[in-house]
């Protein structure tokens, strides 16, 4: 496999072994084999600028998020050539992350130390929250994570501190199990949840899979 720029983040397929993708420093998303050491499975034009995270949803892994230095967060389906959305933050980004515990949430931290929390669910266009974090003046925001337990949100800066911030309960409402199926468990919830939105946004008809793999083995 040859590379025409460095690779600046990579990411592993949660089911599928053999399946990464790397994003690079000239914004180009590869998603690539084990399988196959000489050609890219499949290559998208993700950003104008280094990619800095790519990052798979949790309940659904055909459902991706990528940040870049180029001030925007996209969230991508496998198999598109264009983003499902696009959000421009006003800053370089450092980081996007699926919640945990929402198949619609996800956050984001910028060099201006500022973290968006955005639940698509609710608004597709503008972020639930923006809290600012750290001066810009003196630091960057380049890493965030959620607690995969605490409703909290882990931010790493460029001086090397780490900054927990609490969610407020707006911010992790659980899905209200519909009347005629009370018994529905709460990760099927937030599958459908997001199987919902896509379908208000999916241009009809799309058959949803990882990769195309149509290379022969080398």
């Amino acid at each position: 496999m040859t590379a025409l720029r460095c690779g600046s983040c990579i990411c592993f397929h949660p089911e599928k072994s053999d399946i990464f993708m790397v994003g690079t420093e000239d914004g180009m998303i590869h998603t690539c084999s084990l399988k196959y050491n000489r050609n890219y499975v499949r290559s998208v034009q993700g950003h104008h600028m280094p990619v800095y995270r790519i990052h798979y949803n949790y309940f659904n892994n055909s459902i991706y998020a990528s940040c870049s230095g180029d001030w925007r967060v996209k969230i991508w389906e496998d198999g598109r050539d264009e983003p499902l959305f696009m959000f421009e933050l006003g800053s370089p980004v450092g980081d996007v992350k699926w919640a945990p515990y929402s198949s619609t949430v996800f956050a984001a931290c910028t060099a201006d130390g500022r973290v968006y929390v955005y639940d698509l669910n609710v608004n597709k266009y503008r972020p639930i929250c923006v809290q600012a974090v750290v001066s810009k003046k003196t630091k960057k925001l380049t890493r965030i994570d959620f607690n995969s337990r605490l409703p909290i949100v882990v931010c790493g800066d460029t001086k090397g501190t780490c900054h927990v911030v609490k969610l407020s309960p707006n911010l992790r409402v659980m899905c209200r199990p519909p009347k005629k199926a009370q018994n529905v468990d709460q990760r099927t919830l937030q599958i459908m949840k997001l199987d919902k939105l896509l379908s208000l946004v999916r241009d009809p008809p799309f058959q949803t899979g990882v990769v195309d793999e149509k290379f022969e083995d080398d």
